[in-house]
């Protein structure tokens, strides 16, 4: 990596701290899910999903979540867990959940994993910003 792929520290460590913080979150609903935790049970039941539901979608979110922190895989992992997420927002919203608090959650979750996986990364950051790999912007 040539010097002018690099990106300063501070967005890289940014980009670190907000993608932990994400991959905790996915990985301690996937754990509530796959342990079958008593609230966990009881929220999903609450969605409308039925009991047996609820390994499957800890095992989904497991896999997204583990895409999501390797690095190799993790823009496909972030549009794995996009897709995740506008599943969560559908729910909520077909069951008439307050909009700022829980049918918007999946929103600030995925602002959150897709702000930490564009800071980590130069190149998706400068693909955004429309700049080449070189650090020059366009034009």
């Amino acid at each position: 990596m040539s010097a002018g792929d690099r990106s300063p520290a501070w967005r890289h460590r940014t980009g670190i701290a907000l993608s932990v913080l994400a991959t905790a979150f996915f990985l301690m609903d996937a754990v509530g899910k796959l342990l079958r935790v008593e609230p966990v049970l009881r929220g999903t039941q609450e969605l409308g999903w039925p009991p047996t539901a609820v390994v499957p979608l800890g095992i989904l979110l497991l896999v997204g979540a583990l895409l999501y922190a390797v690095p190799r895989s993790a823009v496909i992992g972030a549009i794995y867990l996009t897709g995740f997420l506008g599943g969560a927002i559908a729910t909520h919203y077909r069951i008439g959940s307050p909009l700022a608090t829980h049918v918007l959650f999946g929103v600030y979750v995925a602002v959150v994993m897709w702000a930490g996986l564009v800071l980590r990364n130069p190149a998706l950051f400068a693909a955004l910003r429309g700049t080449p790999r070189g650090g020059r912007s366009a034009g």
